[in-house]
């Protein structure tokens, strides 16, 4: 009898399993590819897709509507929030502006530790907003370079500030036993 049959505490609705936005986290990879970077101070993130539509109306459509297909996909992501200019993934992305490196993107909900979505960008806009009355701010626009990946059906990953080694290793490259790796 689970929660007295579900009479007052059911768990089974759309609300229950709704994400709070301020669980999802968009986060870089440093250059080495070796750690995940949270960007910090963000509070807005939007991921966009969008599709060309090709049209493909003669006159034997039917109806006089116009038909349609679909053509080349795209996406991008927007993301704002305080600019902490010290921070290591500010550092990374202000490199990637300035020398038009790419970077190496993931989303993640940070609440069930769950990756959300993944791919390459190239940041195209990157402004810093500092009024006289207000906290210092960013925004900043990533370009996807091929697929938008959805790794949501993923299992585990590096999640931001993980250090990217693998269990049994240890900083100094011994595999967590004192001896040199490989003896």
């Amino acid at each position: 009898m689970a929660f007295e049959d579900n009479l007052y505490c059911d768990f089974s609705g759309t609300a229950t399993k709704a994400v709070a936005g301020k669980d999802i986290l968009l986060a870089v990879f440093n250059s080495t590819g070796d750690k995940l970077l949270a960007v910090a101070g963000q509070q807005g993130l939007t991921i966009n897709r969008s599709k060309d539509s090709i049209e493909v109306t003669s006159k034997d459509t039917k109806g006089g509507w116009k038909a349609k297909i679909g053509g080349m996909k795209e996406w991008s992501i927007d993301n704002d929030g305080l600019y902490v200019a010290d921070d290591e993934s500010h550092k990374a992305l202000s490199k990637a502006f300035h020398d038009d490196e790419f970077v190496c993107l993931k989303v993640v909900n940070q609440k069930t530790k769950q990756a959300l979505f993944g791919g390459i960008a190239i940041v195209t806009d990157y402004p810093i907003e500092a009024p006289f009355d207000d906290a210092v701010t960013y925004s900043i626009s990533l370009e996807g370079n091929g697929p938008l990946v959805d790794l949501s059906d993923q299992e585990g990953g590096m999640m931001p500030g993980d250090s990217g080694m693998m269990p049994g290793d240890s900083e100094n490259g011994d595999g967590g036993n004192g001896e040199p790796a490989g003896a």
